[in-house]
């Protein structure tokens, strides 16, 4: 199975058009990504209310990611990825035509939050399943790739596609397109995923024991002290992408005078530049530490971005290029906490299921966080203090990494070399 024919650049070639699913159904979710906050403003209702749907979102996705890896691993990952697709269309219609088309904003927290279920079953199942048939030798660099599409859907296709179609079709018809990249995302993984061979020894468990799995995936915080200061690092990672999406389309259109179609594609470079970074930075850090490269260039880096990002264009205006430079930046230095991904596991060798739930419950908690930050300081400050605060927070994540401890051996840093430019060469 593990032979250099089968892998190109670390992509495994026989789950090829799972990574294909990734990137399509996160297209489809990322419609709304850049400007459903702006959106909902605009329909009449509070920034500090539109904070509080994505927060509510946020929290449902924290849930979902946090049980997804059980979930998969007791059903199967390819049955958890068919319940998040199907869940994903039927929430998504509901809010759209009983949320946001009706002003109803219960409906709209009840059906989008139930919706923040959807998406980290259906992705993080998928991680389950290279967790489940990937030598270990090869999974880093297949989670490199795995975030590179998710940052294609959600960040690139996600962000281009609606500054093109809201023109065109208005803000309401491109969350209705959503469905359908949705659907093929779906659909594309259901029929090509659904023979690969996946551990299915914890499928026929009694409920009791299955119940004891999902437990530990909760306990394995309080028992291993790294774990949860990986858990904290690994929050803090994403802040700024999910609460810029949030605050940023208000700063950059409302104050500046950007159009949503600029903001959009300001945003979308920022992902585009991340399908470089996230595969890089996952080889970088096998030569040079991944606690190193996290503290030194994610926590800093994004420190400094984040404050880049409202900075720049406050100073200097209406100013599309100058404004794609924090993006650039900011897509560069949030890549370089990827390593991430292996951390968990090799801090928990004997437990690694419950490991790789705490990385989802921790990459879902800052999807919660991070708009949750932003909906308590938009009641009594502004967007500036946000972005204060999240920059406050990487600081907090770089004092955190001289405290954890992680075993790896570091790679050759010849060979380190040579594989970056094998990346750069077949993207060139």
């Amino acid at each position: 199975m593990d032979n250099k024919q089968q892998y190109w650049l670390g992509l495994p070639k026989h789950l090829f058009w799972g990574f294909i699913a990734i990137a399509i159904f996160m297209s489809g979710d990322g419609f709304e990504m850049a400007f459903l906050s702006k959106y909902i403003t605009d329909l009449g209702f509070t920034s500090a209310q539109s904070a509080t749907v994505f927060t509510i979102y946020g929290f449902a996705a924290a849930l979902a990611a946090w049980g997804s890896g059980v979930i998969a691993e007791v059903i199967t990952p390819q049955k958890a990825m068919t319940i998040g697709f199907i869940l994903w269309i039927a929430m998504h219609i509901l809010f759209l035509s009983l949320g946001l088309d009706m002003k109803n904003y219960i409906c709209m927290l009840l059906f989008y939050g139930i919706r923040g279920l959807a998406y980290p079953l259906f992705i993080y199942s998928f991680m389950l399943m290279l967790v489940q048939v990937l030598p270990r030798s090869r999974l880093a660099a297949a989670t490199g790739w795995f975030w590179a599409m998710y940052s294609v859907g959600i960040g690139v296709i996600g962000s281009y596609l609606p500054s093109f179609s809201i023109p065109f079709i208005g803000e309401l018809g491109t969350l209705w397109l959503a469905v359908i990249w949705v659907a093929c995302g779906g659909l594309i993984a259901f029929f090509s995923l659904r023979s690969v061979p996946v551990d299915r020894s914890k499928v026929d468990l009694p409920l009791k024991d299955k119940m004891s799995e999902l437990s530990r995936a909760a306990t394995i915080l309080f028992t291993n002290r790294n774990i949860f200061l990986a858990c904290l690092i690994r929050i803090i990672n994403t802040l700024s992408l999910f609460g810029f999406a949030i605050i940023m389309p208000l700063l950059f259109v409302d104050r500046l005078g950007f159009t949503i179609s600029e903001w959009l594609q300001i945003w979308a470079v920022f992902f585009f530049t991340t399908i470089f970074t996230n595969i890089i930075w996952g080889i970088t850090g096998e030569y040079i530490g991944w606690i190193r490269q996290v503290r030194w260039f994610g926590c800093i880096g994004m420190a400094a971005s984040s404050l880049m990002f409202y900075y720049l264009p406050v100073y200097f205006g209406h100013n599309m290029y100058i404004a794609m430079i924090p993006a650039i930046c900011l897509g560069i230095f949030v890549a370089a906490f990827v390593p991430m991904t292996a951390v968990f596991p090799a801090l928990e060798p004997h437990h690694q299921g419950a490991a790789v739930s705490i990385y989802n419950l921790s990459a879902g908690l800052s999807n919660f966080v991070a708009p949750a930050i932003a909906a308590v300081i938009l009641s009594f400050g502004d967007i500036i203090h946000v972005v204060w605060a999240y920059t406050g927070l990487y600081v907090f994540a770089f004092i955190l990494t001289f405290i954890i401890r992680v075993p790896q051996t570091l790679r050759n840093k010849k060979h380190a070399s040579e594989k970056i430019k094998e990346s750069a060469i077949a993207y060139s």
